[in-house]
């Protein structure tokens, strides 16, 4: 398994236990956990190939992203106790979705030919799109809308990919831009970080 494999069955198995977990803690019942879980993985990556060109979507011509996603079921279930107690387990898990799931995006759009600016629209489209979906759908205001740091922090991972990738081997650059995102999103948590607005 390449690196690039890797990185997008792992997103998509983080991004479903966060949807599971948001389901969990709505008291929904296991269909409607699992239906948060689904969006939530494969939301924005089906965003993403439908504005790309590639049809039919990732997720209908490889069996194993449904899998991934039935896995987050026992997974979460099995261990809700101790996921309770992780209060902060849901975000831990969507922070590592959306830098996993940036550079995906990113890389796909790109081995279509298509510019810089583009993938990293992509990118971001798809790590923040299935929470959208999911924050929609479980009756909550999407992070994407809200005052904290969320698709900035995917977008500067992405730009930080194309700028690196002049410089260092393409796994190396992946891996920075990656943890890139992640360590922005939790300092932007940690320190209240904020993008300026206008009220």
């Amino acid at each position: 398994m390449d690196l690039i494999n890797f990185i997008d069955y792992s997103g998509t198995l983080v991004f479903a236990i966060s949807g599971v977990l948001a389901g969990v803690d709505r008291k929904y019942d296991l269909f409607g956990a699992f239906m948060l879980g689904f969006v939530t993985a494969v939301g924005g990556g089906t965003l993403r190939d439908l504005l790309i060109g590639s049809t039919p979507v990732a997720w209908m011509q490889n069996q194993i992203y449904v899998y991934l996603i039935i896995s987050a079921i026992p997974i979460c279930y099995v261990l809700k106790n101790p996921i309770q107690k992780m209060k902060r387990s849901w975000f831990l898990f969507d922070t590592i979705g959306i830098g996993l799931f940036t550079i995906l995006g990113l890389q796909k759009t790109l081995s279509f030919g298509l510019s810089p600016l583009i993938a990293i629209m992509m990118g971001v489209v798809s790590a923040v799109f299935g929470g959208v979906i999911r924050d929609v759908l479980s009756n909550q205001s999407p992070l994407i809308f809200r005052k904290e740091i969320y698709a900035f922090a995917c977008l500067a991972g992405a730009v930080l990919f194309i700028i690196s990738d002049h410089f260092f081997a393409e796994n190396i650059s992946m891996v920075i831009s990656i943890i890139s995102v992640i360590v922005i999103r939790l300092l932007a948590i940690k320190y209240k970080w904020s993008l300026p607005f206008n009220p």
